[in-house]
């Protein structure tokens, strides 16, 4: 299947509420957005619909019959999920924000709910995540790159981005300079880079995603 850029995807915003009127509320005002939307009455029957599309933005009640709100964050979380998150609520405590604003929270409304500040918060979790899952996917296609090169080929990558000449590689190597240079020509042909620079930035790219 082919990955879409950003730009070729519409995004999404999820509505997870169990009270019906605060659904319905939400969507009607939330519609106005150029976003599709889908509400759920439960952390459970979003999460059995969940079909990891981004860039999405969850907009959710913390206190709900079943799973709460910040349940439902740790359990995304957990599944490596990740997205834009507005949490709503009727019950706010200090306890309650903290742990959700742990959770990756972008912000908590508490109810009833400015519209303005609920449409706002949701456009902006809906660009940042468009963001997040552009790099998401430059990662990933920069991994999908790594994983072309032979093993001699990520030696001379590793020697590259720290700054060694071509004779201290060969040296390390303990190989030609003239093999050294055909794996470095590889590298960079693999790599879809122009400069060291570039690979630099790559290599960074995906150790920041790891950490």
């Amino acid at each position: 299947m082919r990955i879409l850029k950003v730009s070729e995807q519409r995004g999404i915003i999820y509505v997870v509420d169990d009270d019906e009127q605060i659904r319905k509320g939400a969507s009607v005002l939330l519609e106005t957005l150029d976003a599709d939307l889908v509400a759920f009455d439960s952390a459970e029957s979003f999460l059995e619909a969940y079909d990891g599309r981004r860039p999405a933005c969850l907009v959710t009640d913390l206190c709900m019959l079943g799973m709460s709100g910040t349940e439902l964050q740790e359990h995304l979380h957990s599944l490596g999920i990740k997205m834009s998150v507005v949490v709503i609520t009727a019950h706010a405590s200090t306890a309650s924000t903290v742990r959700a604003m742990k959770n990756g929270a972008f912000t908590l409304l508490e109810k009833p709910c400015d519209p303005n500040a609920l449409w706002t918060a949701a456009r902006n979790g809906l660009e940042i995540d468009k963001d997040t899952y552009e790099q998401e996917l430059s990662c990933m296609s920069v991994r999908e790159r790594l994983d072309s090169l032979t093993n001699k080929e990520q030696a001379v990558l590793e020697c590259i981005v720290v700054g060694d000449a071509n004779k201290v590689i060969a040296r390390k190597m303990d190989v030609s300079i003239r093999t050294v240079e055909n794996h470095r020509s590889r590298v960079f042909s693999k790599m879809k880079a122009d400069s060291v620079a570039e690979l630099v930035r790559m290599s960074l790219m995906v150790e920041q995603e790891g950490s």
